[in-house]
């Protein structure tokens, strides 16, 4: 499950700030992002001025107990 993925990158940032981009260097998918926060895994942070379009999210609880357990 890519979403497992993205949220388990986000245990040790601060803030539980989850990644713009992949391992690869590539944007996160934003059905990723969106699956995340439909399931309440993520939670929008700040809106990004110089780019609106990314959604700059972090863990929720539940998101960190989803990406911690498994």
């Amino acid at each position: 499950m890519q979403e497992l993925l993205y949220l388990r990158r986000g245990v040790s940032q601060a803030g539980g700030k989850l990644p713009l981009f992949d391992l690869d260097g590539q944007a996160v998918a934003p059905a990723i992002v969106r699956h995340c926060l439909k399931r309440g895994w993520a939670e929008p942070w700040f809106a990004n001025p110089l780019k609106p379009d990314w959604l700059v999210c972090k863990l929720t609880d539940e998101g960190r107990r989803l990406a911690t357990s498994s």
